[in-house]
């Protein structure tokens, strides 16, 4: 019986990504080591080029791909009766936090210039994610749909009229650096999270097209306004691969610190509980105020009063005066026949 040997397929593009972000490297950082140019590494994590040459098995060694040579009959040590079990979701989802959390809590203080308010998107992403866990494992990338929560609720309007968004957060303590922060944050934040996107977090035009719901020429012109107004701003940042460089070691020299998971998937659930129970008593006060109005509703018709009238045709009121000469007459004879009496009419039988 003849063994046959097969080629193990490497992991998807994406999954490619997550893996050279999971050891804290950019595109550029990797290309440095395997000798490549990062144009190559970029095709390589898009799928646009497949990992061929001295290269392609450096890259194949870096992901830490099967090699081709494993035949699929000797048994594998992940096989048998020491074969892990399957992580339960509170697992999974804390390997998720431990391996985006940080990351992420850097990219969203160089979207709102805010170090809390950086923390608390990345944690309301993934208490949403918590929420949806379902949905989110099941998505061909969890990592990027965390990354658009906490891209949306950084960069939400609203967060101006909170009274402790009012003042502005002490700069960063290199003027370099303070320069660079200022002039990303005078960018509209459509601009500003796309050249994040592509120049900070390294993903290409069509992803980051995708992530921040537009075309791909919209993207562009996006990515090339926002470096033309951070070239005026700063002009040595005309250098694309310095303003990449310049981001990561922005973010990095910060000190920005995310939660720990059980923390953040507590929060989540009391929260969770909260609006629930909100949603709960909310019905209950209408259920009770509609029943109350049932009850008080009057059951047949009741004509409404007339609303009163002013009556017109009284005469005025005459103020009481002296008599005059025929009003005294006219008394005297009235009052004469009063005395002696009128003439009676009696009936007359027939």
């Amino acid at each position: 019986m003849s063994t046959q040997i097969s080629a193990s397929p490497l992991p998807s593009p994406k999954e490619r990504r997550r893996l050279r972000q999971s050891r804290s490297l950019t595109q550029a950082q990797l290309a440095g080591r395997l000798g490549v140019a990062r144009a190559t590494v970029r095709a390589w994590e898009s799928g646009r080029r497949a990992p061929t040459g001295a290269e392609g098995r450096a890259y194949t060694e870096f992901l830490g791909a099967p090699t081709p040579s494993a035949a699929p009959d000797e048994p594998s040590e992940k096989e048998g009766p020491g074969k892990p079990e399957p992580l339960t979701p509170a697992q999974a989802f804390d390997a998720l936090y431990a391996f985006c959390a940080p990351a992420l809590v850097r990219q969203a203080y160089l979207l709102c210039g805010r170090r809390e308010l950086a923390r608390e998107a990345v944690e309301r992403a993934f208490q949403l994610a918590w929420q949806r866990w379902p949905e989110v494992a099941r998505d061909r990338d969890p990592a990027g749909w965390v990354r658009a929560v906490a891209y949306d609720c950084a960069l939400s309007p609203w967060h101006r009229f909170r009274p402790c968004h009012r003042h502005p957060e002490p700069p960063p303590a290199d003027p370099a650096d303070r320069d660079l922060l200022g002039a990303l944050l005078t960018l509209p934040p459509s601009y500003r999270r796309t050249l994040v996107l592509y120049d900070g977090v390294g993903l290409d035009l069509p992803e980051t097209a995708a992530e921040t719901e537009a075309s791909t020429p919209a993207a562009a012109n996006r990515l090339t306004h926002a470096r033309e107004a951070m070239a005026a701003r700063v002009p040595e940042l005309a250098d694309t691969a310095l303003l990449h460089r310049r981001l990561a070691e922005l973010s990095s020299r910060e000190r920005l610190r995310a939660s720990r998971p059980p923390t953040v998937r507590t929060l989540g659930e009391r929260r969770n509980v909260f609006w629930t129970r909100a949603a709960i008593a909310f019905t209950v006060t209408i259920i009770g105020a509609t029943a109350l109005t049932l009850r008080t509703a009057p059951t047949h018709y009741e004509a409404p009063i007339a609303p009163a009238q002013a009556v017109q045709g009284v005469p005025r009121a005459v103020p009481m005066g002296p008599l005059s000469h025929d009003e005294l007459a006219l008394r005297t004879k009235l009052r004469g026949e009063a005395s002696a009496g009128g003439e009676r009419i009696e009936p007359t039988p027939r």
